[in-house]
């Protein structure tokens, strides 16, 4: 058996839970206003709700980003993502520009299958920040900054999503911004909530990313403690590259989304976390 064989056998192990009926996600959420941090409860159904993994590559030029901040993240995401589908929430794969890859997946086939839905507004190839939708973005990062010791060259090394993270049978997988929406719209889908990399751009700018599900009339949420943003601390504001994405994580919070924890996740599934 090949390797390419091996891994299309893994896609296709069946879930490892059995969606409730009518299961429900109470979720706290964090939002923000010029007055600082809010809470809010998110009371939505597990079947009307989808979590989208955001370009979770199997490598990247910038290795902090990819081998130590990405991969470090992967089995609570794991984890989290098989407590959401036990509760029936979809869960799509989108590790943008490596369909190629996938082309005899399952999971990729139901997706292309799903039939055309007109949205209600374009669906732009990517959603660029609309100073009348929201501020500047609090951390310098127009030169895509890294901020390893030693930099690699800035060019494609990415082939697939990292094999690491689970993909079952159920999942689907697409970085097709209508076919994810012809989908939303086959299943009643209604609330989404992103994770995965980096927030400051494709987790807000892709064709499936926050700013476009927002446009496109869905309630969104990010699991914050499962995302990343690309900022270099030797760039303004000149803070360390936790506290660069904390700020990431607070500008959506302000402008487009709230946010909620894996924690929230885990325990609306019945799973217990630290």
């Amino acid at each position: 058996m090949t390797r390419r064989e091996i891994l299309f056998a893994l896609a296709a192990l069946p879930a490892t839970a059995v969606p409730q009926a009518e299961a429900k996600l109470a979720l706290e959420a964090r939002k923000r206003t010029g007055l600082g941090p809010v809470t809010q409860q998110l009371d939505w159904k597990a079947r009307e709700t989808a979590i989208i993994v955001c370009d979770m590559w199997d490598d990247h030029y910038c290795l902090s980003a990819s081998v130590r901040r990405l991969s470090a993240m992967i089995p609570r995401m794991n984890q989290t993502l098989a407590a959401a589908r036990g509760l029936g929430v979809h869960v799509i794969h989108a590790p943008s520009g490596t369909m190629d890859f996938y082309a005899d997946y399952p999971q990729r086939k139901k997706m292309q299958a799903v039939p055309y839905a007109k949205p209600p507004v374009e669906i732009a190839k990517w959603c660029y920040l609309d100073p009348k939708d929201e501020a500047a973005l609090p951390i310098k990062d127009d030169e895509e900054p890294c901020d390893d010791a030693v930099g690699r060259p800035r060019i494609r090394m990415y082939n697939r999503e990292h094999p690491d993270i689970r993909i079952a049978e159920s999942d689907l997988i697409s970085d097709d911004g209508q076919e994810i929406y012809n989908y939303f719209t086959q299943q009643g889908v209604a609330n989404v909530m992103l994770m995965g990399v980096h927030a400051n751009m494709c987790v807000l700018g892709r064709p499936f990313g926050i700013r476009q599900q927002v446009r496109l009339g869905k309630k969104v949420a990010l699991v914050r403690d499962l995302t990343d943003a690309m900022y270099d601390p030797r760039d303004e504001p000149y803070v360390s590259h936790e506290r660069g994405t904390e700020m990431v994580i607070e500008h959506i919070e302000r402008w487009w989304a709230p946010s909620v924890t894996s924690a929230e996740i885990l325990r609306a599934g019945g799973v217990a976390s630290d």
